[in-house]
């Protein structure tokens, strides 16, 4: 019977309890598909990570993801969590680590407290999603749905999400109606069969270089009924934000989690690149639990 260690950390807060909670086995050698997946469901928590050694020498590891029902080919919390451990643990290489992904490579930094990751891809937008179809999904009417910059359309950097501007009045009242969900998913197939995560948010205020926003996200057909903070839909809001000016990059604050008495605060930035637009998101990591499995 082989033993594996994990950890838990609280990502994107600076206090114990709060942000998004995330489980990272450091050395997952031996596990199988169907091991790592068992224990991703038994953590019942939005993603768990399993750190594994790189393919090539050059990079830090290879980390696969996985949330209660599938792998994920890429997801900002997980990131910033296993990278904040991996650094702990003295893997990184003057702060900086690479993690092999199924979205491609993932360079992560550390400073401090702070960790912050780069999406793999630059941002890609698929199908718009209707509003009537969207707003039944989460208990609002059509008219909160807010259409002036954009429609609800699915965009990714590595992650897919049906990003929505809703009015912050109704991004307090959401309710996902979980039968809604599964009606939609046929209706609105772009994401897969079983997938429809949908990232909403309303803005906040601005300061001189800063955006603030408040976001909440919602998987429930994945089994995540609300999350607390998604970096991996973090990003390819701010890039899809900056696609939307003429500027060369920003800088946003997203508030989410707040609903759930997880508050968390994601740090992203978008910036214009030779392949697209590319974007970040950082924050804190607090550690919360230790302990082992046998198996």
């Amino acid at each position: 019977m082989a033993t594996y260690r994990f950890v838990t950390v609280d990502v994107f807060t600076d206090r114990r309890f709060g942000g998004n909670p995330l489980a990272v086995f450091p050395d997952a050698s031996g596990l199988t598909d169907a091991d790592m997946q068992s224990l991703a469901a038994e953590f019942n928590l939005s993603e768990t990570t399993f750190v594994l050694p790189p393919a090539n020498p050059a990079n830090t590891a290879r980390v696969r993801i996985f949330n209660r029902t599938a792998e994920m080919p890429f997801a900002g919390h997980p990131n910033v969590g296993t990278g904040w451990v991996l650094a702990g643990m003295g893997r990184d290489r003057g702060g900086v680590l690479r993690f092999e992904e199924i979205a491609g490579l993932v360079e992560v930094k550390v400073e401090d407290n702070n960790v912050t990751i780069a999406a793999p891809q630059p941002l890609s937008l698929g199908a718009e999603m209707p509003v009537d179809l969207l707003s039944g999904c989460i208990g609002i009417t059509p008219d909160e749905v807010v259409v002036t910059s954009h429609r609800p359309v699915m965009a990714s950097v590595g992650n897919s999400f049906v990003v929505a501007e809703v009015t912050p009045d109704a991004l307090a009242r959401v309710v996902p109606d979980i039968a809604r969900f599964r009606e939609a998913v046929a209706a609105y197939p772009a994401l897969g069969p079983r997938r429809l995560p949908l990232y909403l948010y309303a803005h906040a205020g601005r300061s001189v270089d800063r955006i603030s926003l408040r976001a909440r996200m919602f998987s429930p057909l994945s089994g995540t009924v609300e999350d607390a903070a998604t970096g991996s839909a973090a990003t390819p809001l701010a890039a899809l934000l900056l696609s939307l000016t003429d500027e060369r990059k920003r800088h946003y604050d997203i508030v989410q989690g707040v609903e759930m008495g997880r508050p968390s605060l994601l740090l992203a930035s978008a910036h214009r690149a030779a392949d697209g637009i590319r974007a970040t998101v950082g924050g804190g990591c607090v550690p919360v639990l230790k302990g082992e499995v046998s198996l």
